[in-house]
């Protein structure tokens, strides 16, 4: 819902919510008209090569449709991604995988947190990067200086670009450090 919540403010809407006892409840989702289609021109599209990639990136997201989102935007980029839907899962899959570049992790699951995790895999990738998401934004979440000193931070909700962009700079990170 936090989440849902996020994507309708940021695209300037708003949310009615009608309530009975005994008859269910309603969510109505208000958006603003567009009156013109959008184009992209060409530094669109050169700014987006800029962000395409060929690493593995590990994504664990026990929401299935933003799940299924993020992954589908990786790999419209060219990221072949590995995904579970939770922190046991993950580990099986980098059990079968002899390399994984980046780990996009949610922060708060059921079962294995996304902290956990990073630790986990750390200790197994000597390069790995480490994004973790969150839609919330309290404290131990994402203002904390424990997860950043681990990785890099991205609240939810985020948009196509902003995902995009922050694979790309953690992932040229690595390869600035691994250079240096």
């Amino acid at each position: 819902m936090a989440t849902v919540y996020g994507v309708v403010k940021q695209s300037g809407g708003y949310i009615d919510v009608f309530s009975e006892l005994g008859n269910g409840t309603t969510f109505k989702i208000y958006l603003p008209t567009v009156d013109d289609a959008v184009e992209r021109n060409s530094t669109d599209t050169e700014a987006e090569g800029a962000l395409q990639g060929t690493e593995t990136i590990l994504l664990v997201e026990d929401e299935a449709a933003l799940r299924s989102l993020a992954r589908n935007v990786l790999q419209s980029f060219g990221y072949h991604v590995l995904e579970a839907t939770n922190g046991a899962e993950a580990l099986a899959l980098a059990d079968g995988s002899s390399v994984i570049h980046l780990l996009l992790t949610d922060v708060v699951m059921p079962g294995i947190s996304g902290k956990v995790l990073a630790q986990e895999l750390l200790g197994r990738y000597r390069d790995l990067k480490v994004i973790y998401m969150s839609g919330y934004t309290g404290q131990g979440v994402g203002n904390s200086g424990e997860l950043q000193t681990l990785g890099q931070f991205l609240p939810k909700p985020f948009t196509r670009e902003v995902l995009a962009r922050k694979v790309r700079k953690t992932l040229d990170s690595r390869a600035a450090a691994a250079s240096a």
